[in-house]
Formats: C-alpha cells, sequence, structure tokens
C-alpha cells in the first residue's frame, strides 16, 4: 500500500484526512515542519499533503526544503489550504507544488482525486481498500 505523509498541525483536519484515507493508503502523520522534513526523509512516504499554514516553518519554505533536496524532490506534493483567493492555485503551482486543494475539504472525491493523479495505479484496490 502506498504511504501518504500528511503535515498538518490542526487536530480535527488530521482526523478528517485519515477517515478519508484509511484502508487506502498507509499514513504518517506530523505537526509542524521540522518532524515532516525528519520524517520524510526517514520514512520515504510516496506523496505529501502539506498544509501551507503551520506555526514555525510554513508550507512553502518546508516545500523550498524538500524540492532541495536530492532524496526528497521527486516526491509529489500537494498543497492543502484554506486560501482560496483568485490567482492562489497558480501561486501554489509556480512555486513548486504538484496540485492544490482549499479546505475544508468538503468533497473527498476532490482530495482521492487529486492523489490519484500523482500516484497511478495505487491504493488499497489490490489491498482490500477502497476503489477512486
Amino acid at each position: 500500500m502506498k504511504t501518504i505523509a500528511v503535515v498538518e498541525d490542526n487536530a480535527d483536519n488530521r482526523l478528517l484526512l485519515q477517515a478519508i484515507l484509511d484502508g487506502v493508503y498507509d499514513i504518517v502523520e506530523y505537526e509542524n515542519g521540522i518532524d515532516a522534513l525528519a520524517g520524510l526523509t526517514a520514512n520515504h512516504p510516496d506523496l505529501v499533503l502539506l498544509d501551507i499554514s503551520l506555526p514555525g516553518m510554513d508550507g512553502n519554505a518546508i516545500l523550498a526544503r524538500i524540492r532541495a533536496d536530492d532524496a526528497l524532490r521527486h516526491l509529489p506534493v500537494i498543497a492543502l489550504t484554506a486560501h482560496a483567493m483568485s490567482g492562489d492555485r497558480e501561486k501554489y503551482l509556480a512555486a513548486g507544488f504538484d496540485d492544490y486543494i482549499t479546505k475544508p475539504i468538503v468533497d473527498e472525491t476532490i482530495l482521492l482525486g487529486a492523489i490519484e493523479r500523482w500516484l497511478p495505479g495505487r491504493t488499497g484496490a489490490d489491498k482490500g481498500g477502497r476503489t477512486v
């Protein structure tokens, strides 16, 4: 089963992501950028869901560190953000994120569809999980 790293400081958002992804992907969670960067190197996830507004080190700074690291730069990174103003999607994609999803997540098919774009053929369909 593929592994997704969830970098999110809000416990409610982490619970929602767990509910959507559980049984389809293995999940590792981080509440801040320092722990995330150490964990990404140690755990080698297949994709990162990265909150933009994090304490200490924001999602943009974390992404810059990921893209500068030879061992991590290949990882697909999807921005999770409450910033949904006109032009934000383009701004985050131009910054190096692979995809962009706004919070709150009200339609899980949007999240699962974005993940499937970056992890084709993945999942738990062959492991007893849901098919995306």
